[in-house]
């Protein structure tokens, strides 16, 4: 109970910050979560032992310090250099609602920071962790941007790597009252006004020319090794196993209720959920991750 107790509040905090932004209005760029970006970190390193750098990509209508605060920190304290971006900016974004940009040009902003990332730690490859549309977007970085070179893992929490429809994005932008002017004329115009307000919301619209693409002949590289981690409450990628990926040895999907039955935790606030943080830690290195995520069923968090 206590857990379920502490999941309410921080659902609620999250939606009155999201509520007090208001409408976007142009100012500066979110800033990074707590634990990102610290641009002297070395992985390998005494103080940093795990042993590479972890690169945090949020969902649409999301930012890299609202989505990312908990994971982040928790990252890093494990003694992980993380890093995170904001991609996607286009004129209706102000500086808080991001993620909205065709995703081709967001891929390309992925892989710039990768090339960053990778120059300044001085490590081989990156982990990504990316939520939602970030889930899927590396899909294409790695690709058809020379990615697969320079990507060890990709775990995605709720990815849209095959969907959804129209309705389920209008559930999501529902979450952040700053992006509701535009829903509302999303939700009176159709895929029309969508494309112009949110291209990548058309590109992830179940069976769009983008996904078809990107999933056409195999839907995993061999040298990438793949995470899926999916609730079955989500009511955004729905069918829920719609962000499950097909492949071989190296492709894991896993649904979260197979570890915790009764954790009710959504799309959107899964990258929050201790669960599914406890799966992303295994994940990156198994031999340091903190506990089964099963600990977390009892409230202990």
């Amino acid at each position: 109970m206590r857990y379920l107790v502490s999941r309410r509040l921080l659902a609620s905090l999250v939606v009155a910050f999201m509520a007090c932004i208001g409408t976007p209005a142009a100012h500066a760029d979110t800033p990074p979560p707590p634990g990102a970006n610290n641009w002297n970190c070395r992985p390998g390193s005494l103080l940093k032992p795990q042993p590479r750098p972890v690169i945090l990509v949020h969902g649409t209508f999301e930012n890299m310090f609202d989505n990312w605060g908990l994971l982040s920190s928790t990252l890093s304290t494990l003694g992980y250099c993380v890093y995170a971006l904001n991609y996607g900016e286009n004129p209706y974004s102000a500086g808080v609602i991001y993620g909205l940009d065709r995703i081709e040009n967001s891929a390309a902003q992925l892989a710039a920071f990768v090339n960053r990332v990778l120059a300044s730690t001085r490590a081989s490859k990156v982990d990504i962790v990316g939520h939602s549309q970030g889930g899927m977007m590396p899909r294409y970085y790695l690709k058809y941007l020379g990615g697969a070179s320079k990507v060890n893992h990709l775990i995605g929490l709720a990815p849209s790597n095959h969907g959804t429809d129209l309705g389920g994005l209008l559930t999501l932008a529902g979450y952040f009252p700053a992006f509701q002017p535009y829903a509302d004329q999303i939700r009176a115009g159709g895929e029309a006004v969508a494309a112009n307000i949110c291209p990548a919301c058309v590109q992830q619209l179940k069976d769009s020319d983008f996904l078809t693409t990107l999933n056409a002949g195999g839907e995993t590289l061999p040298d990438v090794k793949y995470t899926v981690i999916a609730t079955r409450y989500d009511e955004v990628v729905t069918p829920y196993t719609s962000a499950f990926l097909a492949g071989g040895s190296h492709v894991r999907n896993i649904t979260l209720q197979d570890e915790c039955p009764f954790d009710p935790v959504e799309h959107i606030f899964l990258p929050h959920d201790p669960v599914a943080i406890n799966l992303v830690v295994n994940a990156l290195n198994p031999a340091t991750g903190i506990v089964s995520p099963s600990f977390y069923c009892g409230g202990r968090f």
